[in-house]
């Protein structure tokens, strides 16, 4: 008997050729590289807005960048043209017509070499920058401080642990708009570098972080050092500082304005050192002035209030200078804690008439204050703490 069924041939499922692969590939990746163009084209406008957004809900200030670059094969961007301005206090609209703070460029960066050591931090390099402290307006009314927290705005605009930071050429103004000529003091031409911020170099230091700047003021030098701890949650430093050979004569203006009285002659400098831990800090001002000569007024363009208040600054000035040596100093120790500096007037005058009629002091750093001897001052008693007190403290011996 013949099998009649048919048996139907299976299709064979023909192989995609390799042209129509290779094109579907390349549509692929083209796709992918036009995706990723568009969000590198617009990356640094997201980036603007973020920033600008960020500077308009500071609490007292308000700021603004003008570009931003981005820079994706170091892990960077960089800001262009920053201006944060005060708002007035009084009508929260008003801004200052000086600004607070301005920077043509500020570059923030993963610090690639912290790689190496196992830490994801970062670095930020500002150049040119300058930061005006104008006086108030009103009596009594101090110096405007940076009252909002500015190390917020920066953990905000540096989404990485600050490791290293570096200021190049920046200056720092003191300006009194309210005097006539205006009063702008300034240090310039400042270079600052900051770094082991994080302890990424895993020093068992107590103070392994380390900052250096330098200036110019007045044809005079500034100079700081100063090693710190910034992970501690107190203030712990360790600093020395000290700025010489500033011509006073440069700083007439300031003296007309504040002290009613000019200078022909003189030489300024300041020697500080200071330490902190725990909360206390301890440290000491030394100024210094050199072949200091006050202008005497001609009796004929000046008033006689005039000539008797210089002749009276002339005369404090010779009864306190050390003769041979023709300068003036003294030397203010300043201890406490920070919610309660404790400056000591008196052992400040018998500074002044210890140089007047012993010794002239050294113009340089003393290098006698440490982070070892940093100590809280001691607590002030009241009568009956110090008349019970007393007792109780012989008990315990």
């Amino acid at each position: 008997m013949k099998d009649n069924t048919t048996i139907t041939p299976q299709k064979k499922h023909s192989p995609v050729s390799k042209p129509h692969r290779k094109r579907k590939l390349v549509i692929i990746l083209g796709s992918i590289i036009g995706v990723l163009l568009i969000v590198r084209l617009a990356l640094p406008y997201i980036v603007l807005k973020y920033v600008n957004r960020t500077l308009s809900e500071m609490e007292q200030y308000y700021g603004h960048v003008n570009d931003i670059d981005i820079a994706l094969i170091r892990g960077a961007y960089v800001i262009k043209d920053i201006k944060i301005d005060r708002i007035d206090s009084e009508s929260k609209q008003r801004r200052d017509t000086i600004p607070f703070f301005k920077s043509p460029e500020i570059d923030l960066s993963v610090q690639w070499k912290a790689i190496f050591k196992g830490s994801l931090v970062g670095e930020i390099y500002v150049e040119h920058p300058v930061l005006n402290f104008v006086k108030g307006k009103h009596k009594g009314e101090s110096v405007k401080t940076d009252t909002s927290d500015f190390r917020e705005l920066i953990r905000d605009l540096m989404p990485l642990k600050v490791n290293h930071f570096e200021i190049n050429n920046g200056q720092i103004h003191y300006i009194d708009k309210n005097k006539t000529p205006l009063i702008d003091v300034s240090l310039k031409k400042i270079y600052a570098v900051a770094e082991n911020l994080t302890n990424v170099n895993d020093s068992t230091k107590l103070l392994p972080g380390r900052l250096v700047a330098t200036g110019e003021a007045y044809e005079g030098k500034f100079e700081l050092n100063v090693n710190l701890n910034p992970l501690e949650r107190q203030p712990t430093f360790d600093l020395n500082a000290k700025i010489i050979n500033v011509n006073m004569v440069l700083l007439n203006d300031f003296f007309r304005a504040y002290g009613n009285f000019d200078v022909n002659r003189g030489s300024f400098g300041l020697y500080t050192e200071f330490a902190a831990k725990d909360g206390a800090f301890n440290g000491y001002v030394k100024p210094l002035i050199k072949d200091l000569d006050i202008v005497e007024f001609n009796k004929e363009e000046g008033n006689i209030g005039q000539i008797l208040w210089e002749s009276l600054i002339g005369a404090v000035a010779e009864i306190f200078k050390n003769h041979p040596k023709d300068q003036l100093a003294t030397k203010l120790p300043i201890r406490g804690r920070f919610e309660e500096p404790d400056p000591n007037l008196w052992t400040a005058i018998s500074y002044v008439l210890r140089n007047a009629f012993v010794y002239a002091l050294k113009p340089s750093v003393d290098n006698t204050i440490s982070i070892g001897n940093v100590q809280s001052p001691p607590e002030k008693k009241t009568l009956l703490q110090k008349i019970f007190g007393g007792k109780k403290d012989k008990k315990n011996k």
